[in-house]
């Protein structure tokens, strides 16, 4: 049986927030999970629970998502096929190398692709099957290195102007293959140990209550919003997980290490600023335009 301790109380607290998230938005519970988690766990022990948890939550947003596959899935085809070699290759590194450097790469690799996409910067790709195929690997790379995928993945499809439904759809298709493959590749390196299962069935309860909780509530609340807010709490944890992980590899000292979250808290307040101030406002002005327009076109001449 687990003891309440510390490490086990803010894991089921951080995975209720996280599985509340992913209900809401269709991502978002590894991301928000693993820059808190990996101040307790290592990505050794921490991983494979997660995948595992992730095949269902992942199979659960395909299934409530399924009638725009038709719509997306030629779109996301290369990027399928690019995740097997990506998965192979991030697993056997996670197997062979030193746990503080697994942490090191993940919460730098973390931290600017959630700046990023807390910036909204989008410039469209024109030859998408082109870039399917690197992306793929890289994201199958990163997945089973750190179990994170949405940021990427988020920024890919709002760049290519991926309406809510086909977002949702192409997530689900491309987050239940990385996370399969990741599993079965786990299995077969030995990585499901006894940490892992004890981690596992401490997650369940969480995202029981917290995925039904958040599709609910999301009715209610502004999407956009709750997303950005989501990124910042993000950028936060990514921010002071990376100054302590410098500090306990000897990278930099005491004080100085946190100035690495300091400029993370900066850079994030400042897209916070311009959110609120100038992207969001002009968003809902937008929407408030095409509003009338759309009712009057439904009414005929």
């Amino acid at each position: 049986m687990l003891s309440l301790d510390t490490a086990v109380l803010v894991l089921a607290g951080i995975t209720l927030l996280a599985a509340f998230v992913n209900g809401a938005l269709g991502y978002g519970f590894s991301s928000l999970t693993v820059p808190v988690a990996l101040v307790f766990y290592t990505n050794r022990i921490l991983n494979p629970a997660l995948v595992v948890i992730e095949v269902f939550i992942n199979l659960y947003v395909l299934f409530i998502n399924r009638q725009s596959v038709p719509a997306v899935w030629k779109r996301v085809f290369p990027i399928l096929i690019g995740l097997a070699p990506g998965v192979a290759i991030g697993s056997y590194l996670l197997a062979s190398l030193h746990p503080g450097w697994i942490k090191v790469v993940t919460y730098a690799v973390l931290l600017p692709l959630i700046l990023v996409q807390a910036a909204g910067l989008r410039k469209p790709i024109r030859s998408e099957r082109l870039i399917g195929l690197p992306f793929g690997m890289g994201l199958g790379f990163l997945y089973s290195v750190t179990t994170v995928s949405g940021p990427p993945l988020a920024i890919l499809f709002n760049n290519q102007g991926l309406v809510k439904k086909e977002f949702r759809a192409g997530l689900g298709l491309i987050r239940v293959a990385e996370s399969s493959l990741t599993a079965i590749v786990y299995y077969h390196l030995g990585l499901f140990a006894v940490e892992s299962q004890s981690v596992l069935w401490t997650i369940v309860p969480s995202v029981l209550v917290g995925i039904p909780l958040g599709a609910y509530l999301i009715r209610r609340l502004d999407a956009e919003t709750f997303r950005r807010i989501c990124m910042s709490f993000d950028t936060w944890v990514v921010g002071f997980g990376l100054s302590r992980v410098l500090i306990e590899l000897k990278l930099m000292e005491s004080p100085w290490a946190y100035s690495v979250m300091a400029v993370a808290i900066l850079v994030d307040c400042y897209l916070l600023y311009v959110f609120f101030k100038v992207q969001r406002p002009a968003a809902r002005t937008s929407e408030a335009l095409r509003t009338p327009l759309t009712a009057s076109s439904r009414a005929g001449p």
